[in-house]
């Protein structure tokens, strides 16, 4: 039950974000914008990416980056379902964005947190 929480939870905070920006900016996900939307919502997708893999690392407790991993690849799967789901659009560089980028930011941010974990248990045990 902690796993699938620990993967709700992460990819909420991803698709949350990722709703709020392109909805708060006014643009839609599937037309070409500009440049410098295009690059800024990418970091800011790469940083939500990496705070749901966190909290899903997080959340499960352990297996940090089987849990990060699996929300990746969920990011990956959604983007490529919707790439394939609607062939006739202008562009999909937000698609292509979170499989390129974005899911692999998420295995990065379980890997922050099993860093930090691992860390925390060595201090431990030289105490």
């Amino acid at each position: 039950m902690r796993f699938f929480l620990a993967i709700v939870v992460g990819y909420l905070v991803f698709g949350i974000s990722a709703v709020l920006l392109f909805q708060l900016a006014h643009v839609d996900p599937h037309q070409q914008p500009g440049v410098g939307f295009m690059i800024g919502s990418t970091i800011y997708g790469i940083v939500f990416a990496c705070a749901g893999g966190y909290t899903a690392a997080s959340i499960a407790g352990k297996k940090e980056l089987v849990n990060a991993g699996i929300l990746a690849g969920i990011i990956a799967l959604l983007a490529l379902i919707s790439i394939l789901a609607q062939p006739g659009l202008p562009s999909y560089w937000s698609q292509l964005a979170a499989v390129i980028f974005m899911a692999p930011a998420a295995v990065v941010g379980g890997w922050i947190r099993a860093r930090g974990v691992e860390a925390k248990r060595r201090m431990l045990e030289q105490t």
